[in-house]
């Protein structure tokens, strides 16, 4: 008996029939890509958006607590594209880091470098050169790990204002 009859490949039909049943599926369970596993998106459209910043020359300036400058105005306008109530917390890096791992931000912006210590504890968006104040640097935001929708949609408003 010659075994190669019994090894046939189905038609590319039968494969692209496959990928189709399996998109139809996965979209029959409400899955969406990307997601956010603590819902961190849903929470806070419409809702409060904690935000997290440290002093850093003239993209985040501090004065009485509150904080002012070009990232501050950047996650505002952010914050309202997305018709949320932003509420800052001033803090150095670690502490904020700690928060946000711990659920108490939602994010964390300022003068934030693509080499960022903190990538095994944080989310870490693309990094923006585009950020008035930043004197060339690649300024990036943080948000807790895995939250993909909520970072998926914060760089889409950045690369809109600021490009990438």
């Amino acid at each position: 008996m010659d075994t190669s009859s019994r090894f046939r490949r189905l038609p590319r039909s039968a494969g692209i029939v496959a990928a189709l049943a399996l998109s139809c599926t996965l979209a029959g369970c409400g899955l969406t890509i990307p997601t956010d596993p603590e819902g961190t998106l849903d929470a806070v459209t419409g809702g409060e958006l904690r935000i997290g910043t440290s002093p850093d020359g003239d993209l985040v300036e501090v004065r009485d607590g509150v904080p002012s400058g070009r990232i501050v105005e950047l996650v505002d306008d952010y914050a309202d594209s997305i018709h949320a109530e932003p509420d800052w917390t001033v803090a150095s890096e670690e502490t904020l880091v700690t928060m946000l791992e711990d659920g108490e931000l939602d994010l964390i912006a300022g003068g934030i470098t693509a080499e960022t210590p903190w990538l095994d504890r944080a989310g870490v968006s693309r990094g923006y050169t585009g950020i008035d104040g930043a004197d060339g640097r690649e300024i990036v935001v943080l948000v807790p790990l895995g939250e993909n929708a909520f970072l998926s949609s914060l760089e889409t408003f950045l690369d809109e204002e600021v490009g990438s």
